[in-house]
C-alpha cells in the first residue's frame, strides 16, 4: 500500500514540474483589454472552441460572448486570448498561472515532505536506537513542537525574516521553517515503531551475526517503518501546502508576480471581487484537489489494512 502514497507523490511531481510547460500562456503576460474575463467554455457546436469575448462595459467590466465566430484552443495559437478560466485583476490567463504556480505550491509541499519525513525518520529512529540521555532530549524537543499551534509558529519565524527576498531564498526559507515544524509529526512515529522492533527475534538474531548498529537501523529497522513515514507524507504534504497558502495570502510568501496559489488568492481576496469574479478563486480548486487527493489515497490506506490486515503486513 505504500505503493500508492509513492504513486501519488511521482504525479503530485509530475505536475509540479510539467505545469509551465502545459500552461499555454505565460504565466506573467497581461492582456490589457481582459481585465477580469470570465472562463470561456469550450463548445462542440462547430468543432472543439470556444466563442471570444467582446468587452461591452469598461466601467462595469462585462464581456458578453461574440456567437457569430469560435476560436481553438488556447494552445492552437490563435490570434486572440483564450481564457478557459478566466483572467484576473491584471488581465492574466487564471488556468496558465495555475498551472504554473503548481511548481511553486506543490513543489515547496514535496521537498518539505522530503526534509521532514528523512530528518524525523533519521532523529527518531536515531534516538530509538540509542536510548538514554539522547532519547530524552530528542523526544522532548519533539513533544515541545508538537505542543505549539503550528501555524502561528511558522508565521512568526516567517515575520521574523526580512520581506523582501530573492524568490530561491523565499522558498529556501519556507522549505527549512516547513521542515523544522515537520519532522516531529514523523519521530514519533518512527521512534515508537524501532523501540517496538529492536527487540525482535530477526533483529537480535541480526546483532548475533555480528550486523553493527548502523546497519540494523538501516537494513532493518527503518524499513519497519515505512506504512508510518507515507501517511505521515500524506498529511504533511497538504498542510504545507495550505501553509504556503496562507503565508502568501498575508504577504509573507512568495512576491507578486510570482503565481503560486497562495499568492493568487491573495490578488483574488477583496469581498466585492469575489461576488463578482469567482473564477479567480481557482486556485483554491487546485487546493482542495490536492487535499482530497492525499486524503482519499489515507483513507484507502486505512480501509485496506482494516480489511486485510495479514496482506497489509507483507506488502508494506
Amino acid at each position: 500500500m505504500t505503493r500508492r502514497a509513492a504513486v501519488l507523490l511521482v504525479v503530485l511531481a509530475a505536475l509540479a514540474l510539467a505545469g509551465p510547460w502545459v500552461a499555454p500562456y505565460d504565466a506573467g503576460r497581461a492582456f490589457r483589454g481582459f481585465v477580469h474575463a470570465p472562463p470561456m467554455f469550450p463548445r462542440l457546436s462547430e468543432g472543439l472552441g470556444v466563442y471570444p469575448l467582446v468587452l461591452v462595459d469598461r466601467v462595469e467590466q462585462r464581456f458578453v460572448e461574440d456567437r457569430t465566430r469560435t476560436l481553438g484552443l488556447p494552445w492552437r495559437g490563435e490570434s486572440e486570448p483564450v481564457f478557459l478560466l478566466g483572467a484576473d485583476r491584471d488581465g492574466r490567463d487564471v488556468f496558465s498561472r495555475m498551472l504554473s504556480g503548481a511548481r511553486l505550491s506543490i513543489g515547496l509541499g514535496l521537498v518539505s515532505v522530503l526534509g521532514a519525513t528523512l530528518l524525523g525518520s533519521l532523529l527518531g529512529a536515531w534516538a530509538a536506537s540509542r536510548g538514554g540521555w539522547m532519547d530524552e532530549a530528542v523526544m522532548r524537543s519533539a513533544d515541545f513542537l508538537l505542543l505549539l499551534p503550528i501555524i502561528y509558529v511558522v508565521l512568526v519565524l516567517r515575520a521574523m525574516l526580512p520581506l523582501v527576498l530573492a524568490p530561491s531564498t523565499v522558498f529556501a526559507l519556507m522549505a527549512v521553517i516547513f521542515t523544522a515544524v515537520g519532522w516531529p509529526f514523523v519521530a514519533r512515529g518512527v521512534h515508537a515503531v524501532v523501540a517496538r522492533e529492536r527487540e525482535q527475534e530477526y533483529v537480535l538474531a541480526a546483532r548475533s551475526l555480528g550486523a553493527g548498529p548502523g546497519r540494523i537501523l538501516w537494513r532493518h529497522l527503518l524499513p519497519a517503518c515505512a506504512g508510518h513515514v507515507a501517511v505521515q507524507a500524506s498529511l504533511l504534504l497538504p498542510a504545507f501546502i495550505l501553509a504556503e497558502a496562507t503565508l502568501s495570502y498575508v504577504g509573507l510568501g512568495f512576491p507578486d508576480p510570482l503565481p503560486s496559489w497562495g499568492r493568487m488568492l491573495a490578488d483574488a481576496g477583496n469581498v466585492n471581487n469575489l461576488a463578482r469574479f469567482p473564477w479567480t478563486l481557482a486556485p483554491a480548486g487546485a487546493i482542495f484537489a490536492v487535499t482530497f487527493a492525499t486524503n482519499a489515497a489515507l483513507q484507502a490506506r486505512v480501509d485496506h489494512r482494516i480489511r486485510c490486515p495479514e496482506q497489509e503486513v507483507t506488502t508494506s
